[in-house]
C-alpha cells in the first residue's frame, strides 16, 4: 500500500466528515443537492421518516445491490458500507439541523444557490479523500465503480448517468402524493456536470500525498 493505515484512515474519516458536511450544506441551501441525497429529501417530504433514517435506508439498499452486481458475498464489503452509511446518515441529519438553525434554508436565493454549490463541492472533497484511503466508502460511490469496471468497460460517464436513474424514479414517484419537489434544483445541474471533475482537482490538490490505495488485482477499484 501507499499510505500507512494512520494516513489512510485519517483520510477515510475526514472524507466522511466533509461528506456528511456537504451533503448537509447542499440541502439546508435547498438550491438542488445531490440525486441521491434529493431523493431521501422528497421522500422525508412525502412520509415524514427522519432523514437520517432515509439515508441509512438508500445505503443499505445500494449495499446489497453491489453483492448482487458483484456476484458473490462479501461481508467485509457489506457491513463496511453499511457502517459507513450509518454514520454518514447521522453526520447529515445532524447537520442540516444546525444550518436549518442558523437560517440558511431562509436565506436569499442567490446565497442559498452559492452555498448549495458549495456544498456540493465539498462533498466531492469527501469522496477523493475515502476513495483514495480505500478502507470503506459510501456503497453508491461502490455501485458507479463497479457498474463501470465491470459492466460499461470504464466509461465513467455511463456509469454515473446509470446510477443517477434510481434517485431520478424516486423523486418523480414521490411528486405525486406532495405535489412538490425539493433538492433538486441548478445545483443539481452543476452536481451531475462537476462531480467528476471536482473529485479529479481533488485528488490532485486536496492532500496530493495520499494516494490511491487500490489493489490491482480488484476489478471494482477506482482510479
Amino acid at each position: 500500500m501507499k499510505n500507512t493505515m494512520k494516513e489512510r484512515w485519517i483520510g477515510l474519516i475526514a472524507g466522511l466528515i466533509c461528506n456528511a458536511f456537504g451533503n448537509a450544506l447542499s440541502i439546508a441551501g435547498n438550491m438542488g443537492s445531490g440525486v441521491w441525497s434529493a431523493s431521501a429529501v422528497n421522500l422525508h417530504n412525502w412520509t415524514s421518516i427522519s432523514l437520517g433514517v432515509l439515508l441509512f435506508g438508500i445505503g443499505v439498499i445500494n449495499a446489497l445491490t453491489n453483492q448482487v452486481l458483484i456476484h458473490h458475498w462479501d461481508g467485509k464489503r457489506f457491513f463496511g458500507e453499511v457502517l459507513f452509511v450509518m454514520f454518514f446518515g447521522t453526520f447529515v441529519q445532524y447537520f442540516v439541523r444546525w444550518f436549518d438553525s442558523i437560517g440558511v434554508n431562509t436565506a436569499p436565493i442567490i446565497l442559498r444557490l452559492i452555498l448549495s454549490c458549495t456544498g456540493i463541492a465539498l462533498f466531492c472533497v469527501g469522496i477523493s479523500l475515502y476513495q483514495r484511503a480505500n478502507i470503506v466508502m459510501h456503497p453508491n460511490d461502490d455501485t458507479t465503480n463497479i457498474l463501470r469496471f465491470m459492466y460499461l468497460k470504464g466509461n465513467a460517464t455511463a456509469s454515473q448517468l446509470l446510477d443517477f436513474m434510481p434517485p431520478l424514479i424516486v423523486c418523480a414517484i414521490a411528486y405525486f402524493p406532495t405535489g412538490r419537489i425539493d433538492s433538486i434544483n441548478l445545483a443539481t445541474l452543476f452536481s451531475i456536470i462537476c462531480n467528476g471533475f471536482i473529485i479529479a482537482a481533488a485528488d490532485r490538490h486536496i492532500w496530493p500525498h495520499l494516494k490511491h490505495n487500490f489493489k490491482t488485482k480488484t476489478a471494482t477499484t477506482t482510479e
